[in-house]
């Protein structure tokens, strides 16, 4: 697959197809992680192994283009490594950068604000592994922000898997333990000044525990994982 370059020329090319005009006064943040094997779903493969892992990551990968792709904001994928050109974000529906900063939270509070200085007034974010996620749970979010400052997806481990706001508030991305359990409770202590609503709660992938009893998973598994097998 296709890189960002580092001649002047094709670097100049990029900047200028990376520059973009809002369409929509909505924004979808979606964080995805390049797809390497042993660099994605680290926590299962130790269960399921590196290849297992990879093949389930892009499984997922294409779960959130199916659930994305259709709504009616503009929608932006942020890569954890490279920008790929070529590959299954169409970069006709799904505007393409990179993500900046030392953590998670940096992350995350870098994209934010780079979408409300282009112009957005709702930007929502969400992982690529939540399988129980869909297309009506993000138009549903967007719904929220209307008349809510924040919304929260929070996950069954702790976490959250969307978070929609209408303002930068840097406090809700910062001094989190990010990748434990207790990231939700934290952040809502940051909004306890804060009017928000939180969704239904959601899985997201991240143990072999996770994924042993859906079916959509089984074929991704060896053998000796897979339920079905006889």
């Amino acid at each position: 697959m296709p890189l960002l370059t580092s001649n002047n020329t094709s670097s100049d090319n990029e900047m200028a197809r990376d520059f973009y005009f809002p369409t929509s006064k909505k924004a979808l943040i979606i964080f995805t992680r390049n797809p390497e094997l042993g660099k994605v779903k680290t926590r299962l493969a130790k269960t399921v192994g590196d290849e297992s892992a990879l093949e389930i990551y892009k499984f997922l990968l294409k779960h959130t283009v199916a659930i994305t792709k259709n709504l009616n904001v503009d929608k932006y994928v942020f890569y954890s490594e490279n920008i790929h050109r070529d590959d299954i974000w169409n970069p006709e529906i799904f505007r393409k950068k990179l993500q900046t900063g030392t953590d998670l939270g940096e992350k995350m509070q870098n994209a934010f604000s780079e979408l409300f200085d282009m112009g957005y007034e709702k930007v929502l974010i969400v992982g690529s592994d939540i399988f129980e996620l869909n297309q009506n749970d993000i138009e549903n979010a967007f719904e929220v922000l209307q008349t809510t400052e924040t919304v929260i997806g929070p996950a069954t481990d702790g976490g959250y898997y969307l978070l929609g706001i209408k303002e930068l508030n840097v406090a809700i991305f910062q001094n989190k333990n990010w990748g434990t359990g207790t990231v939700l409770e934290e952040t809502l202590a940051d909004l306890r000044q804060k009017k928000y609503v939180l969704l239904e709660e959601r899985n997201d992938v991240d143990y072999f525990e996770d994924i042993k009893e859906i079916d959509a998973f089984q074929q991704f598994l060896p053998p000796y994982l897979d339920k079905n097998f006889l």
